[in-house]
């Protein structure tokens, strides 16, 4: 990156030291005072520094040393690497546990005893150090209040009790630092996802990814993974999506077909002329917002890192207090009461506390990342958990957004059918709507070629339609509303056109009704359900559309009336205000994918915006973004933010529970310091561990299969093999993601292929049955073969409510 025509790096470092926000002062303090550094982020659930600076002024390895002076174990992460070098406990805690534990020997010889001071001598250093450094940074840490703790239990002569603290703090550091590693596994190899190299087609010559520039013509073979967005030119081959939308199918790719960067080609080779550089590929903008979503904290880690500052002087204050009251009162129990000052004073750590949100919205957005929804910071997750409505859109969002002209007619006897089909498809081809491609398809089919070149004076009105001037004439496309725009005071009705459920279209010569058009759309497979599980979570759903009331209540009719509101015939300002009207109900969600969509998705509480497919301008304004289709993901989504929620309380229960009981515990009379070293690090470990429970059922996204380079395509394809499912699919693909039927597919792929086709021979009749539904209710039968469909049949013969899959692919 550059900038003022300085040259800017981005490194990126695993600071091991970094415990809590507590430490985040301290870092900053650090990177302020280095001349060459340009900005910086912490992220304290991945023990991760971003810094940005100029590698001539300042280098890597001086960035690390300054961090290291801090005792905070900072070592430079290599691209797409895990260096993770805490795999075993420290020689310090493995000598202090060995010695701690033949101590307990002293029952059978009272010398050994003496092995507890040997335990606290070995294990003491990596403590000392780190508390030195603290003093010098002027920092009260969990170091500084361990070491208190420590020199007290030896004054008292409790040699045992500080080397079990000693030990207990060190060994489960270690353990906390395991539990931190695993949970920020999945977040951190979605990072790293973007390729490195590609290679020219024209010379097969390796470049770096960074060099390739637009429209350079890139090879694709078998098995590797496809560098840069771009379009097919040449070849086949059906390609695994999964890594930016979660799809567990992969989805055939021919000439004209999209693909994306750091997809992987299953089979087939292909050539593609690149549509993006490097750093605007669709991945590189999903690592970007997965890296500033880490950054941003919720509103409750705000209130709870507000509140430390003032926890850990005030406890230190009340420890003190404690262990001045036998002196001044001359109590005879001193021991007791120091005892009890121990176990304040190493209570003071605030850590578990400041870990319990930030962990738990880390692996929430892990999570989230891997099914293809990003979420671009944890507040919004808090605020989607608060929704109580959801608005969606209808076109490209309810519905497929694929339209079919079922009806055009010209209405001028002077103007002929295919002089007006010449008109739209010239105008709609600078058109980004749904709607206009299907125009354009239709005039294409008809032998006539669009010329947008030859319109002068485009203009777009959200929520009416189009204009334009063509051979002289100033024509108008859109709804009703453009009537108004063209100069036309009233419309006659059309009669004896069947209208219901179709979105009509008008066109307009200056204010002369020249055409009309008629343009079927389907709902998306799985709208029905995502809105009947919505409904079941409490959430009150809405329709906003641009569209006819006749074309929404088709909608309505098709979703067997699973939305509670319907509004039509809107403006974009029109989808704002009601939007603001609902918000005085509750929070609101505004689910949408088109320029129509960007105002009301601002303005609702969060906005959750098709992702891949949606324009750039929906996906800027969305909070959240749907990297695929599947509406179904926003039901998901909502569970997770619900279920984050909930462990975010049980964390802080935790975390405050713990303290209080082992305070509870020594007034009452048992003051154990080394039982409140271990609750204090025992509750950041299971803090931790009760947030990773969100990562459950996550798949392995960061493996080898999809991070190798393209220099070793053999063993890459050999790795993804078992990626191939069972069913092909055409490219406007089926969200259907059962993952019990697709892994007994992947399990009997390799056997299926010995008979020469895909099929799933080992597949039981009642796994046959549920494939069989699967494809009459996604309409994925288009491209499977003959042998298949035989199958299907068959199966489908013993139930009369299941039809052949053709008649599934006529239906759709």
């Amino acid at each position: 990156m550059e900038a003022n025509g300085k040259k800017f790096e981005k490194s990126y470092f695993d600071v091991l030291g970094l415990c809590c926000s507590s430490e985040v002062p301290l870092i900053e303090r650090i990177l302020k005072s280095l001349d060459g550094v340009k900005d910086f982020s912490v992220v304290v659930p991945t023990k991760t520094v971003i810094v940005v600076h100029d590698s001539l002024l300042i280098s890597q390895i001086q960035i690390v040393k300054a961090l290291n002076q801090a005792r905070l174990e900072a070592n430079i992460r290599i691209y797409g690497e895990q260096n993770y070098k805490n795999k075993w406990p420290s020689p310090y805690a493995i000598a202090s546990g060995v010695l701690l534990l033949l101590s307990f020997l002293k029952y059978f010889y009272s010398p050994l005893q003496w092995l507890a001071v040997g335990a606290i001598a070995f294990g003491i250093p990596p403590i000392l150090l780190k508390a030195i450094a603290a003093v010098r940074n002027f920092t009260l840490d969990i170091n500084i209040l361990v070491l208190i703790a420590v020199a007290g239990s030896i004054a008292l002569h409790d040699y045992w009790e500080a080397a079990s603290i000693v030990f207990l703090f060190t060994i489960a550091e270690w353990l906390e630092s395991r539990a931190s590693h695993k949970a920020t596994a999945v977040m951190s190899s979605l990072v790293s996802l973007v390729p490195q190299k590609a290679v020219l087609a024209d010379t097969g010559e390796e470049i770096n990814a960074d060099r390739v520039v637009l429209n350079t013509i890139l090879a694709v073979k078998a098995g590797e993974i496809i560098p840069i967005d771009g379009i097919v030119l040449e070849g086949n081959c059906e390609v695994d999506e999964k890594v930016l939308t979660g799809e567990s199918f992969p989805v055939s790719k021919q000439k004209d077909s999209t693909v994306w960067a750091s997809t992987i080609n299953l089979n087939g080779y292909i050539t593609i002329k690149t549509t993006a550089i490097v750093e605007d590929c669709v991945v590189s903008r999903m690592a970007k917002l997965v890296e500033e979503a880490q950054n941003k904290k919720s509103r409750t880690q705000r209130c709870l890192d507000k509140c430390a500052k003032y926890y850990t002087p005030a406890i230190v204050v009340i420890a003190a207090s404690l262990a001045i009251v036998p002196v001044a009162f001359h109590f005879q129990n001193k021991k007791e009461w120091y005892h009890l000052a121990l176990v304040v004073l190493v209570s003071g750590c605030p850590c578990a506390l400041l870990l319990s949100t930030p962990v738990a919205m880390f692996c929430a957005l892990s999570k989230a990342a891997t099914i293809g929804v990003l979420v671009k910071g944890a507040e919004y997750l808090e605020t989607l958990a608060e929704v109580k409505i959801m608005a969606f859109d209808k076109t490209g969002t309810i519905t497929r957004g694929e339209f079919v002209v079922s009806d055009v007619k010209s209405l001028h006897d002077d103007i002929s059918l295919n002089t007006m089909l010449y008109w739209i498809s010239s105008i709609e081809s600078k058109s980004s709507h749904p709607m206009a491609a299907a125009l354009v398809d239709l005039a294409r089919a008809q032998g006539i070629e669009p010329k947008p070149d030859e319109v002068k004076k485009f203009q777009n009105f959200p929520g009416e339609g189009i204009c334009g001037n063509i051979d002289d004439n100033e024509i108008y496309i859109g709804n009703l509303k453009i009537a108004s725009r063209s100069g036309c005071t009233a419309v006659r009705n059309l009669e004896g056109y069947d209208t219901e459920g179709k979105s009509v279209g008008y066109v307009f010569s200056g204010s002369l009704l020249v055409g009309v058009f008629c343009l079927a759309d389907v709902c998306r497979t799985g709208a029905k359900e995502a809105i009947e599980e919505l409904k079941s979570l409490g959430i009150k759903t809405a329709m906003l559309t641009g569209d006819s009331r006749a074309s929404a209540k088709h909608t309505q009719a098709q979703l067997m009336d699973a939305l509670d509101v319907i509004h039509s015939e809107l403006l974009p300002e029109d989808k704002s205000i009601i939007v603001k009207e609902f918000q005085k109900e509750g929070r609101t969600a505004m689910i949408g994918d088109g320029i129509n969509d960007a105002l009301a998705l601002a303005t609702a509480d969060i906005g959750i915006s098709m992702g891949v497919s949606g324009s750039a301008l929906a996906t800027e304004s969305g909070d959240i973004v749907l990297m695929s289709n599947d509406i179904q993901r926003i039901p998901k989504a909502l569970r997770l933010a619900k279920k984050v929620k909930r462990k975010i309380i049980e964390n802080v229960i935790i975390s405050i529970s713990t303290k209080a009981a082992i305070i509870g515990l020594a007034i009452a009379g048992h003051p154990l310091v080394w039982a409140a070293v271990l609750t204090d690090v025992g509750t950041c470990l299971l803090v931790i561990l009760n947030s990773m429970l969100l990562l459950k059922g996550t798949p392995n996204r960061g493996k080898k299969c999809c991070q190798s380079g393209n220099n070793h395509t053999h063993k890459h394809q050999q790795k993804c093999k078992i990626l191939t499912p069972c069913f092909t699919h055409d490219h406007h693909r089926s969200s259907c993601s059962d993952i019990e039927s697709q892994k007994k597919c992947s399990s009997s792929d390799s056997s299926s292929r010995a008979h020469g086709n895909k099929k799933c021979s080992s597949l039981d009749k009642e796994v046959a049955q549920e494939s069989v539904l699967k494809v009459h209710k996604h309409g994925s039968c288009g491209n499977t073969s003959g042998n298949e469909k035989n199958k299907y049949a068959k199966s489908a013969h013993k139930h009369e409510h299941i039809t052949s899959c053709e008649n599934s692919s006529q239906h759709h």
